[in-house]
């Protein structure tokens, strides 16, 4: 299908805060997009960039009337994308994240898809490059169903129905009938619209022909955060909709509150300090497990001593992040100032 001379017109969301470095490479590529038609619209949605970013944009909407630079006064993800949905005017609606490689063909696919199985949102799996020891470590982690709990989005050989997908691809019908995404989230704004559409009946696609590579994070303190916000803000999620998306999404909160539970009796009790014992006792031994596995799996050794730490971050990242949600959120709800000051903070240390 060639997207050339169709009927149909494009638009392509990308949120966008302090990206000097990579937005203009971005834009570029997004260009250059095999069949990108030429009353497509780029709309980069600029979260109050302190740095170049928006000169950047600028200069690049200077020289092609597909890119246009989008106010996002208020800095989360959902109102940025929000914002740009609002200003798009095509037939189908794309979002694209600066920090990520997508395939020449990442667009054409994603609208052949879309049309192909008529779902409500389709995207493609989650691939990852990295360089460096700790994130090519992280991208061994990021597809081991040991730390992400065997979510299809992360199996880059899976076609079929999911519960989320990377990025997506909409109808922009689609996405004003749903009314866009929940602004209160910094994270998770992504599951929460497909969860939506999968309540009302929709279906999300994904299809390994839709090709392209997230750049994990590549420090250990920036994954554990990075997963502190995800189980953070998952509860939000959980609590609007009355279940989660999956069961996945409570194992390591559940499993931080075991240990929690248990270590707080064990200097009481034989019987809470054994089961400290046999917990700790079987993270450690399934922790070493999942490493050697994940490493022999794709031939790379030599993160094996780096493994156990990735998952940990992962795991007690969000577990404590999910505690934290459920303080926050259900146990004892925070006033208005109070989240507003959180959701400040995780934007900024996104």
């Amino acid at each position: 299908m060639s997207l050339v001379g169709s009927k149909l017109t494009i638009s392509i969301v990308i949120p966008c805060r302090n990206e000097r470095g990579h937005i203009g490479r971005m834009l570029r590529d997004v260009l250059q997009q095999e069949g990108l038609p030429p009353d497509a619209e780029v709309l980069v949605a600029d979260g109050n960039s302190n740095d170049d970013s928006r000169e950047v944009v600028r200069e690049w909407a200077a020289k092609d009337q597909r890119v246009v630079l989008v106010d996002n006064p208020e800095g989360t993800t959902a109102h940025g994308l929000n914002r740009a949905i609002a200003r798009a005017t095509g037939d189908v609606v794309l979002r694209m994240d600066v920090h990520t490689e997508y395939a020449p063909d990442y667009v054409k696919s994603c609208v052949t898809t879309l049309i192909r199985t008529g779902a409500d949102n389709v995207g493609g799996p989650a691939r990852t490059k990295a360089q460096g020891y700790i994130q090519k470590a992280n991208a061994l982690a990021y597809h081991s169903p040991f730390s992400v709990g065997g979510a299809r989005f992360h199996d880059a050989s899976y076609e079929g129905p999911v519960d989320t997908v990377a990025y997506g691809c909409w109808w922009r019908s689609t996405l004003t009938r749903l009314g866009g995404f929940d602004t209160e989230l910094v994270r998770n704004q992504d599951d929460e619209l497909n969860l939506r559409i999968i309540r009302a009946g929709g279906r999300i696609w994904q299809d390994e022909k839709i090709r392209s590579w997230y750049h994990p994070r590549a420090r250990l303190g920036a994954i554990f955060r990075q997963y502190r916000q995800y189980g953070y803000w998952k509860v939000r999620v959980i609590q609007k909709h009355g279940r989660p998306a999956s069961w996945r999404h409570v194992v390591p909160g559940v499993f931080l509150l075991s240990v929690v539970g248990v270590a707080a009796g064990a200097p009481f009790s034989t019987v809470a300090g054994l089961g400290l014992a046999t917990l700790g006792g079987s993270y450690v031994g399934v922790t070493l497990a999942a490493s050697a596995w994940a490493c022999r799996r794709r031939n790379h050794n030599i993160y094996l001593p780096i493994m156990p730490l990735v998952f940990a971050c992962y795991h007690f990242g969000y577990g404590i992040g999910f505690l934290e949600g459920l303080m926050d959120f259900v146990i004892a709800p925070r006033n208005a100032r109070q989240s507003a000051s959180r959701a400040k903070r995780d934007r900024l240390t996104r």
